[in-house]
């Protein structure tokens, strides 16, 4: 029986979600937790993947099990697990249905404090000591939903087959001394977002135009981006099925 999940995690501790040899991994530390309750050899398979530090409000995964799950399951695992990683729900799902492949769209988004917040060290990027403009910031974010080829903002030497993606909506917002980026896509790069962030800063700081991400983007370069934004001020907030 193929099941789904829909959990959450703070990526401050993990190098990510996926298993990584030698490290600690979301992954790895939910596969043992199920093989533990379930007893038996669960493997999971997740909707993508987050890099290192990088957190998640809304994540979904798909594991095949040879016995039905019991209505205790969610409280079972969330009393095993460690506390910065939370399963929402759990339900049964078609046997073909794939977490990763079946996904419509993902949505990231990213967190800026505009003044010193102890609160928000580990969920913001801590940026007290400049201004940004706002405004420019969301110009720019028109000429993203313009390309296809994200090139300029993926990072190297990746097992990618295309560098293709579809961006459904980009935006910024801000309340009070918080900056938030809403970003919606079919797909995305590794580092990919980050990026996009690095860049749209310099933007905001007057180092670029808004028009000049049109060039990088075009160029095709990674070059020719902005070096990449903290991961503690990523958050993968949605992904989307037929089902949902």
């Amino acid at each position: 029986m193929r099941y789904c999940i829909e959990f959450s995690y703070l990526g401050k501790n993990y190098f990510g979600f996926q298993i990584q040899p030698g490290e600690i991994s979301v992954q790895e530390v939910l596969e043992k937790a199920f093989s533990t309750i379930l007893r038996e050899k669960i493997k999971i398979t997740g909707a993508g993947r987050t890099d290192t530090g990088v957190h998640a409000k809304k994540m979904f995964a798909h594991f095949d099990v040879e016995k039905s799950v019991g209505e205790n399951f969610i409280y079972q695992m969330n009393s095993f697990l460690p506390k910065d990683i939370a399963v929402k729900r759990i339900f049964r799902v078609e046997d073909n249905f794939h977490a990763r492949f079946d996904a419509t769209f993902r949505t990231y988004e990213y967190y800026i404090s505009l003044e010193k917040n102890p609160f928000t060290q580990d969920s913001a990027w801590q940026m007290w000591k400049r201004t940004l403009d706002v405004e420019k910031m969301n110009e720019a974010c028109e000429f993203l939903l313009k390309h296809q080829d994200f090139t300029s903002f993926s990072k190297l030497h990746t097992n990618s087959k295309t560098n293709n993606c579809k961006i459904f909506s980009a935006f910024w917002e801000q309340n009070n001394s918080e900056l938030k980026f809403t970003i919606s896509a079919d797909r995305f790069l590794r580092n990919m977002v980050r990026a996009i962030v690095g860049t749209m800063v310099e933007i905001g700081n007057g180092k670029l135009k808004p028009e000049d991400l049109d060039r990088i983007i075009a160029e095709k370069n990674r070059n020719s981006a902005g070096t990449s934004a903290p991961a503690q001020g990523l958050f993968l907030v949605d992904v989307g099925y037929d089902f949902s």
